[in-house]
């Protein structure tokens, strides 16, 4: 296995991102326990009011658990509960949940029974295991999201959901879970990845029978063009589905996506919201860059060593460009990077901070210092 610790160049640069992730997120968490809701986004240094149901507020807990498992610090792990005491409600409220279950779950209920084999955290994510479950419609996909007219939506995100199912097979002993995943997984390569590894964001099927219906550009620019964080969450995605089934087809697509995702950004190591959008404005999404990162490292451990290094260091480079150029570590806001941008016709939405573009980030902190725990992997034993 590429040994991420050993390779990186600079573990001074390690160090200080640690010691300014610690300050920040403490500020964070301060401001946190100021409010009644889930940090997601920020206005005026303020963590902005947000519904419990919201499908971000997984990575909140998911943050104070990395933090946890960076500083050993209490503080973190007494945040990551209450927020998943919070987040009962949103469970209890399920028929008002997505497919996003996986983010808003196991990255750190799922975590905490790895950690600490509670009960209730082990109940909670099994219980999202099951409401993504529920979701798959018997003709391949499963839906994304609700309302009347939305039966056959499927959209790229969701293979950062299949993990959970994955957990829920490993937990149960339970196959049909695995099953609705590896299904899931071989449509979206054969009807949201293009031959030369750019994604669609949204495929419609009919939902009686499975056929193909449009693919409208959803949060991208357009129809047929390639919006950055779809093309990340299919990068890391499928190098999960990989690690959790062994299916050399679902390494070799996400290796198709990275090589596409590296060639995009290789000027500057940052993305542009859609990588087909206009050349003016120029509009970024650090959640992109930064989850993107996480799956090329977790992509340069699959490989070979010679293979590997190509990953690595793209990787590197998008987490250093970003932070250069976008990180706030003032404690004048909770958030730290603040070009994430929602959606590309979102106006209100670009250039903004979102809390999952910062748990990445941190994510990616703790896999070059050595962390051996895959939070999308909780039920594996770490790695070495």
């Amino acid at each position: 296995m590429f040994d991420l610790v050993k390779a990186f160049p600079d573990p001074a640069w390690l160090e200080e991102m640690r010691k300014k992730l610690d300050a920040k997120m403490r500020f964070g968490v301060e401001k946190a326990r100021e409010v009644s809701w889930m940090p997601y986004t920020t206005e005026k240094g303020q963590w902005k009011k947000n519904s419990i149901g919201w499908w971000t507020n997984g990575f909140w807990p998911a943050s104070m658990w990395q933090m946890f498992r960076m500083t050993g610090d209490e503080l973190y792990r007494e945040e990551a509960l209450r927020a998943e005491r919070m987040l009962d409600e949103a469970l209890e409220n399920f028929k008002d949940l997505s497919h996003d279950v996986g983010f808003m779950w196991l990255i750190h209920s799922g975590v905490r029974y790895r950690l600490e084999k509670n009960q209730d955290s082990y109940d909670r994510t099994l219980k999202a295991a099951y409401i993504l479950a529920s979701r798959f419609n018997p003709n391949g996909f499963i839906r994304a999201w609700n309302g009347e007219g939305r039966e056959g939506w499927a959209i790229v995100d969701c293979m950062m959901n299949l993990p959970l199912l994955y957990w829920a097979s490993e937990m149960t002993g339970d196959p049909r879970f695995r099953q609705i995943a590896m299904i899931h997984a071989d449509t979206t390569m054969k009807h949201f990845v293009r031959s030369d590894g750019s994604c669609n964001h949204i495929v419609i099927f009919d939902p009686e029978n499975g056929a193909f219906l449009d693919n409208p550009g959803g949060q991208g620019f357009a129809t047929g063009s390639s919006w950055s964080r779809g093309q990340s969450w299919a990068l890391y995605g499928f190098v999960l589905s990989f690690l959790h089934t062994g299916k050399t087809e679902y390494l070799d697509t996400a290796k198709r996506i990275a090589h596409y995702f590296i060639a995009q950004i290789s000027d500057d190591w940052m993305p542009r919201c859609d990588f087909r959008q206009p050349q003016q404005p120029v509009i970024r999404d650090n959640v992109a860059g930064n989850v993107a990162a996480c799956g090329l490292l977790e992509l340069s451990r699959a490989v070979s060593e010679l293979e590997g290094r190509f990953y690595f260091e793209s990787a590197v480079k998008i987490l250093r460009s970003q932070e250069k150029d976008a990180a706030n570590w003032a404690l004048d806001d909770p958030a730290i990077f603040t070009k994430c941008t929602s959606a590309y016709h979102d106006l209100p939405g670009r250039h903004i901070t979102m809390n999952y573009g910062d748990y990445f980030f941190i994510e990616a902190v703790n896999k070059l210092s050595g962390d051996p725990l895959l939070f999308w992997d909780p039920a594996r034993c770490e790695r070495t």
